[in-house]
């Protein structure tokens, strides 16, 4: 199979097997490289009639699910990059870059407790029973109680980037230190995994019928038995790794790859059918009425049935990398072009709401933790050549996204004129 190779690389034909693509670096250094504007990344949080979310520019909001109009905001001490809400039904949890968990009153966003945790709070947190779980850079997973009062932290090897989930009595989440962790409510460690490769997902983990799902650096998902760790399988994906957390309808799992694909699985871990978007696509899937929706770095929001085929497809301005939420067959779902979108399930637009700064916030490109290595037997075989020479993180002054692979096709939004900068 031959590759034509353009944007970022040489522009000429290969043999894949001649490649091979090696992670240079964490993915955590494109997920905080996040500059400031008002560009939305998070899964919308929908409590009662109100759709809450956080945005670069620093503010959480809470807007009317039916007309799109302002309840209330508040501003955070540090940017909301990758922040996804939780709530109790009374009380809004979100974190921050600046490492603060913030409690804001649902009803008029008055500030209930602010807890300060030693790094960034970048991921959705979990409450349950009365407790508050959130993960942070700084290596811990946090229980606090429901005033703010930490009980415990939970130490790992590295970075936590992972949603906690909560299952049969125990606590479930991933590390940068490329373990996964099953510990008590308590804070002790029942049993850990060791995967691949670092372990990346702003959402909670997927937990089903006794098995928990979730995606992986080293390009696979991994199903293991909650109660043990017992890896049951692993469905290997594409070449620049996953951290998608999966989601399931009608016992088939469905899972994005960082190569464009949307996979679904069988309970087995077989392949059943694949769908190529084109471009990178969100860290979640969403499922509702025999649908599957999900957003794309292409500005794209899907709906595909559930055999794979497309149904429509919604544009926003910006990159999309968070599934939609669902309120009264209405999707809400942010977009990097700094506006939350209410669309109707047939892909039609209801209404649309800016956050206060229109500026797009820049980030590194897609692929740029990679590099492609030629292989020993390609090295031989082929006289060195100056347009051999590859470079999967190459930038240019005015675009953000420059790399084509055999998935990938360029960005729509990749100039800044493209986002009236």
């Amino acid at each position: 199979m031959n590759a034509n190779l353009n944007d970022g690389f040489s522009g000429f034909e290969l043999e894949l097997e001649d490649f091979e693509v090696k992670k240079r670096e964490s993915l955590l250094t494109r997920a905080t490289s996040v500059g400031p504007g008002g560009s939305i990344f998070c899964l919308p949080k929908i409590v009662d009639s109100a759709v809450y979310f956080g945005s670069m520019d620093r503010y959480v909001y809470a807007v009317e699910c039916e007309t799109g109009k302002l309840v209330w905001k508040y501003k955070a001490e540090g940017q909301l990059a990758c922040n996804s809400a939780e709530s109790d039904g009374k009380t809004i949890y979100i974190g921050a870059m600046s490492g603060s968990l913030y409690a804001l009153e649902a009803k008029t966003g008055k500030l209930v407790w602010r807890f300060k945790a030693g790094g960034g709070v970048t991921t959705k947190p979990l409450f349950h029973d009365g407790r508050v779980y959130f993960s942070s850079l700084d290596g811990n997973l946090y229980c606090l109680n429901a005033e703010g009062r930490e009980m415990w932290r939970f130490k790992t090897g590295d970075y936590v980037y992972c949603g906690p989930s909560a299952y049969d009595g125990k606590i479930y989440f991933g590390s940068g230190d490329c373990n996964f962790y099953c510990i008590t409510p308590d804070g002790k460690e029942v049993w850990r995994f060791r995967a691949g490769d670092e372990i990346i997902n702003e959402l909670p983990v997927l937990l089903y019928k006794g098995v928990v799902y979730f995606g992986c650096m080293d390009n696979n998902l991994y199903a293991l038995d909650a109660g043990s760790g017992k890896e049951l399988w692993r469905f290997r994906t594409g070449k620049y790794g996953i951290c998608c957390v999966p989601s399931v309808q009608d016992n088939v799992i469905y899972i994005n790859s960082r190569d464009g694909i949307l996979y679904a699985i069988s309970m087995k871990g077989k392949e059943l059918w694949r769908f190529n978007a084109g471009a990178l696509v969100a860290v979640g899937i969403t499922c509702h009425k025999d649908r599957v929706y999900f957003g794309s770095e292409n500005g794209n929001i899907y709906c595909l049935n559930n055999e794979g085929k497309e149904i429509w497809r919604f544009k926003t301005g910006g990159p999309v990398w968070s599934p939609p939420a669902v309120w009264k067959d209405r999707l809400y779902d942010g977009s990097w072009d700094c506006h939350l979108y209410c669309i109707d399930l047939d892909g039609k637009e209801i209404w649309r709401f800016a956050s206060s700064d229109r500026g797009i916030s820049k980030i590194d490109p897609p692929y740029k933790i990679f590099e492609m290595v030629v292989k020993k037997s390609f090295e031989e075989t082929h006289e060195k050549d100056d347009k051999y020479e590859i470079n999967l993180g190459a930038k240019s002054e005015d675009r953000f996204y420059t790399v084509k692979s055999e998935y990938m096709g360029e960005s729509t939004y990749s100039s800044k004129k493209d986002y009236g900068q």
